[in-house]
């Protein structure tokens, strides 16, 4: 690899870097001159690696975004759907709670990248076949998990396994909720969470 082939791949990793850092506190709107000052980079080098903006922050979670894929089509593999959907999610309520990014790619306005799509389509499936299957409340629907996962950003604990056993905990509860249940009391209208 030559030095200048290293040095253009290395101003990407520190882009990258500081597109996720800059995003996660300030959000998609978060200035591009903001990226390029975190990574020790001009605005123009920011621009050749990345057109738009838009480029830079579907790059930038691009690996948020595999993640929730990876999690959903294992939980579609299984062969009882209510299992699949209740691995589903704590497993992405583990993944929120180590990076908040990891839900806000499944809510976020903005294009609908492929993996999102795939990931928020086959979350849906899992629903679908939960209550096909009798096991999950008809009132649940895909914004009920999405809610779920955004409660998941707020767990504080003092230790990483002491938030981590807060997360597994709230799954429990989570997918106890959904539930059906012959006496469940009905849940008000679910609010809308996605763009």
């Amino acid at each position: 690899m030559t030095s200048r082939r290293a040095d253009a791949d290395a101003n990407r990793e520190r882009i990258l870097v500081a597109a996720r850092l800059a995003f996660t506190e300030g959000g998609p709107s978060a200035p591009v001159r903001t990226v390029a000052r975190r990574a020790g980079v001009g605005a123009a080098t920011v621009y050749r690696h990345f057109p738009t903006k838009q480029a830079l922050l579907d790059a930038a979670f691009a690996r948020e975004r595999a993640l929730c894929s990876t999690i959903v089509d294992d939980a579609l593999a299984a062969d009882d759907p209510w299992q699949g959907l209740a691995r589903a999610i704590e497993r992405l309520l583990v993944a929120t709670t180590e990076n908040p990014r990891v839900v806000a790619e499944l809510t976020r306005a903005g294009a609908f990248t492929d993996d999102r799509a795939r990931s928020v389509r086959g979350m849906a499936e899992l629903l679908r076949r939960a209550k096909a299957g009798g096991m999950l409340r008809e009132e649940i629907v895909l914004e009920d998990v999405l809610l779920a996962l955004q409660a998941g950003r707020g767990i504080q604990a003092a230790t990483p396994a002491g938030r981590e056993a807060a997360t597994r905990r709230l799954a429990a509860l989570v997918v106890q909720s959904f539930r059906a249940a012959p006496d469940a009391t009905p849940l008000p209208p679910a609010a809308r969470l996605r763009a």
